[in-house]
């Protein structure tokens, strides 16, 4: 059943009234409201808190894991849609979150989970067609956050498709979502941390790598018609790290869905294949994707296939995130493995 405003509003009395029942509460919670209400620009929006928030709903797993690593597991109320295992270090706070969905959850269960702020991924989760509207949240006075990546960085989402770019993706969008999720739960010194240390991670990757020439090509799924990426999602900044070349630099539309005709016209020198855990497409897997192209006539007698030049990524680093840089250091690793990087 659909919770009313005036519901929500009553909530969140009542989370203000438990938390604020003892003297060293009441000064917990004036100063935790210190600097509030707080105004992100978000996608083309001005999103007020008018303090940290205390019931989030993250619903997609990229969202999920910036939240995870700044340390606010105590704050998220459910999280949904995930692609692949929580990133590495972070399996005790997400056991603690509530899981709505491992796909995308109805609008009725994240208003059950009676949150103060929800934040997504991707604009297709909160639009038309997706879990809800931003305006449908915003009726009731819960605010929302989609991350910049896919909103801004010339990203154009009624192209059809999973949209296209008319310019390059930089680390600096991903970034810039870290410092505003950060600002908005009033963690920002965190937020800074966590960026120095993702750059510190980038350097030391890359640091002495020169792939020139090297051409690599990204599958996320779908073995009949490969979702391959286009020139400047996540992958063209993985690539444009570590100095290689993206084989289908020449499309800006995000992961096209190309011929594998084409594709060994083009024989790349490195295949960078999706590991995923989830179940809606055919070669999820990086095992089930590894099987098809060796087994393929039109796959098999690929350069990289019979040199079995294989780099395995999980969804999350495929797609704008915080595991983009986990991508960079695992590409960078496999072309010094292959002997690729001068």
């Amino acid at each position: 059943m659909l919770r009313t405003p005036a519901l929500l509003l009553a909530s969140a009395l009542l989370l203000t009234a438990c938390g604020s029942s003892g003297g060293d509460d009441s000064k917990a919670a004036q100063t935790s409201a210190a600097g509030y209400p707080r105004t992100i620009d978000n996608c083309g929006r001005k999103v007020t808190l008018k303090s940290a928030p205390r019931r989030v709903v993250s619903l997609n797993q990229g969202t999920t894991e910036i939240l995870l690593s700044l340390g606010l597991a105590d704050r998220v109320a459910g999280t949904a849609t995930w692609t692949d295992p929580v990133m590495k270090g972070l399996e005790k706070a997400n056991a603690s979150v509530p899981r709505l969905a491992d796909d995308a959850p109805s609008f009725e269960k994240v208003l059950d989970a009676e949150p103060d702020f929800v934040t997504a991924s991707f604009v297709s989760t909160l639009g038309k067609g997706g879990v809800a509207t931003r305006e449908q949240f915003e009726k009731l006075g819960v605010p929302t956050y989609v991350s910049p990546s896919d909103c801004s960085a010339g990203k154009d989402n009624d192209s059809g498709g999973d949209g296209s770019r008319s310019k390059p993706l930089t680390l600096d969008v991903v970034y810039g979502e870290i410092r505003d999720l950060a600002r908005a739960f009033g963690v920002d010194e965190r937020g800074e941390k966590l960026v120095a240390e993702l750059k510190r991670r980038v350097r030391e990757a890359t640091d002495g790598l020169d792939a020139s020439g090297v051409s690599l090509m990204y599958w996320f799924a779908n073995s009949q018609s490969p979702y391959l990426a286009g020139c400047c999602g996540a992958p063209g900044a993985v690539t444009r790290a570590v100095g290689a070349e993206n084989t289908f630099s020449d499309t800006h539309d995000e992961w096209p869905q190309i011929g594998w005709e084409t594709v060994a016209d083009r024989d790349p020198d490195v295949l960078v294949i999706g590991d995923l855990t989830r179940k809606q497409q055919t070669a999820e897997s990086a095992a089930a994707k590894i099987r098809f192209l060796e087994t393929n006539p039109a796959t098999r007698n690929l350069t990289a296939v019979k040199k079995k030049r294989y780099v395995l990524l999980s969804g999350q680093a495929m797609n704008p995130s915080i595991r983009t840089i986990e991508g960079i250091e695992q590409v960078a690793a496999g072309l010094r493995d292959f002997g690729l990087g001068k």
